[in-house]
């Protein structure tokens, strides 16, 4: 390019004229791509805005039973209609059902209506770290583990132990559980709450009952149970088959939004709480905990009752014992 500008002007012009590339004439016409191109005309040469205003008294009113029995023929109903298929023929089937989510599903269940805080946190923190704290790496190749033996068997060295059943492990005869490997797929959760209200008043007065019940159902919103006593105490005159306490289980999201409840508003207001036993639970997924009498009032909907409930007497003289079921899905 350089070379080029030097070349006089004369000299250019020639050359460009010589290749197939031809530059605008000098002069008052222009180029074809520089020419101003025709007006586009408008489309719509009025405006919507001036269009005229329609009112409810301009729309002529429809009446569905006289368009009906205008008609000569019913409009198909059934035929037509989309049906879902009643069973799931697996993945590669090319008939599908729809997702459960969509209201023409036959196992359609509207939800989730609320998403407890307790919940959601453990699904984004504690879950993670609990994968991360079970996680045991097994090198590729690695041979699988035996199985441990729940029950011994006998041996054929006296003829009494032909044919009789099986024996617990060594040292105790309680069967250990058996412990599925943690995967992302069956991270433990919390599953269900179980709380139990023990009166022994109720045996004299039968309105403890009438005021455990309804502390239960306050807290839980789950309707309780009436449970009787499986033993006799001389002591509390309570023979057994007498009905000393109640019971409720919450599940799912309510048994989220209890703990949750417990941990942020109970707990903190017990005066020189210990916290939870390490040494509670059975080794399966259950943790127990107490709460006494006392303690019982810092529940919210017991509390903005207690001063009506306290002037009873007996709205308090009971033991609360709650029991968290961790379960492990399978």
């Amino acid at each position: 390019m350089s070379s080029l500008r030097e070349v006089p002007r004369a000299g250019r012009q020639l050359f460009n004229a010589a290749s197939h590339w031809r530059p605008c004439p000098s002069g008052s016409r222009r180029c074809a791509s520089t020419e101003a191109a025709p007006p586009v005309p408008d489309i719509e040469t009025e405006s919507g805005l001036a269009g005229p205003i329609v009112t409810r008294e301009d729309v002529p009113l429809v009446d569905p039973r006289k368009r009906a029995s205008r008609r000569d023929q019913e409009l198909p109903h059934e035929r037509y209609r989309y049906h879902p298929p009643k069973y799931y023929r697996g993945p590669l089937h090319p008939v599908q059902p729809p997702p459960s989510s969509d209201p023409v599903a036959r196992n359609f269940v509207p939800g989730p209506f609320n998403l407890p805080r307790l919940k959601q946190t453990y699904h984004s923190m504690i879950a993670p770290d609990l994968m991360t704290l079970t996680y045991q790496h097994t090198p590729p190749g690695t041979p699988d583990k035996p199985e441990r033996v729940r029950l011994r068997e006998w041996d054929d060295s006296s003829p009494y132990m032909k044919n009789r059943p099986k024996r617990g492990p060594r040292g105790h005869d309680v069967l250990f559980p058996m412990e599925p490997e943690i995967t992302w797929r069956n991270i433990p959760e919390i599953r269900a709450v179980h709380i139990a209200v023990f009166t022994p008043q109720a045996k004299k007065n039968p309105d403890h009952l009438i005021v455990a019940r309804s502390v239960l159902q306050s807290i839980t919103g789950v309707r309780p149970e009436i449970t009787k006593a499986h033993k006799s105490v001389a002591q509390w005159g309570i023979v057994k088959g007498d009905r000393t306490g109640a019971k409720v289980s919450v599940h799912g999201n309510q048994a989220y939004e209890f703990i949750d409840k417990v941990v942020q508003l109970v707990f903190p207001k017990i005066k020189e709480w210990k916290g939870v036993e390490g040494t509670t639970g059975d080794g399966t997924g259950n943790i127990g905990w107490g709460f006494q009498p006392q303690d019982v009032m810092h529940f919210p909907e017991v509390e903005a009752n207690y001063s009506v409930s306290s002037s009873v007497g007996y709205a308090t003289k009971y033991r609360l014992w709650l029991t968290s079921s961790i379960a492990v899905p399978i």
